[in-house]
């Protein structure tokens, strides 16, 4: 063996290493985005989807408004009883959407002109807005809440736990995460605020696909901005 083959097999053997470390890493990054799907999947189907799908799929064939809110309660309670012992924590998700379920059936009541009818998504949206707002004065702020799944999924159980302990040692964590469920309390309110300008504005055949429009492109830039706030802040995992 020359020299220089000797060098390129001294090379090679020292690079073998790192290119196992890179494809354990590469498998790692794989394996915990392939659970952070399956848990928002999980989330969205168990916390938003099957609840709010039965509730309204329950009420297209003819069920009492009441009777279909208490089905859609006890289809969450199986999943909320899950993250009791599971997680040892409430899905705070679950239970908001159970109460989002109680205040639709509410405003179901509510009779009137086509435009008074019209502004019901409002008192829903208001109402989440002032849900996140009001959590700004608890330990866990909205986005704290929102984010475990996601950082679960990402860092794990243990990264979890230091991720949620920096809450405490770090201040501009406590007001990144403030400042992020501020500005997304203040876009639902402010989506509650226009659409009943445009009840009141515009002709009620165009309201509903106006005000999906509205909202869609609301949430759009929200997310956008969402992301581009955490990851200039070095927040983004």
């Amino acid at each position: 063996m020359t020299t220089a083959d000797t060098g390129t097999h001294t090379m090679a053997t020292q690079r073998a290493p790192q290119t196992d470390a890179d494809r354990a890493a590469a498998a790692n990054a794989r394996r915990r985005t392939v659970a952070l799907r399956q848990r928002l999947a999980a989330q969205l189907f168990f916390e938003l989807a099957l609840p709010l799908g039965s509730y309204y799929g329950l009420r297209a064939v003819g069920l009492d408004q009441w009777l279909a809110m208490a089905v859609g309660g006890v289809l969450l309670l199986p999943w909320i009883i899950y993250g009791i012992v599971r997680q040892r924590r409430v899905e705070a998700m679950a239970v908001f959407t159970l109460s989002l379920v109680v205040i639709g059936t509410v405003l179901t009541l509510i009779t009137g002109s086509p435009r008074v009818l019209m502004i019901r998504d409002s008192w829903v949206t208001a109402a989440i807005g002032f849900w996140v707002l009001g959590t700004l004065l608890t330990r866990r702020p909205f986005i704290m809440t929102a984010s475990r799944g996601i950082v679960i999924a990402k860092v794990g159980e243990v990264g979890l736990v230091e991720w949620e302990a920096r809450w405490d040692t770090e201040p501009m964590f406590r007001h990144h995460l403030r400042l992020v469920t501020a500005v997304w309390g203040a876009v639902f309110l402010l989506d509650a605020v226009l659409r009943v300008v445009l009840a009141y504005t515009i002709p009620v055949d165009a309201f509903p696909l106006t005000s999906t429009v509205l909202w869609l492109v609301m949430l759009g830039g929200l997310l956008t901005w969402h992301n581009w706030y955490l990851t200039r802040h070095g927040m983004k995992l």
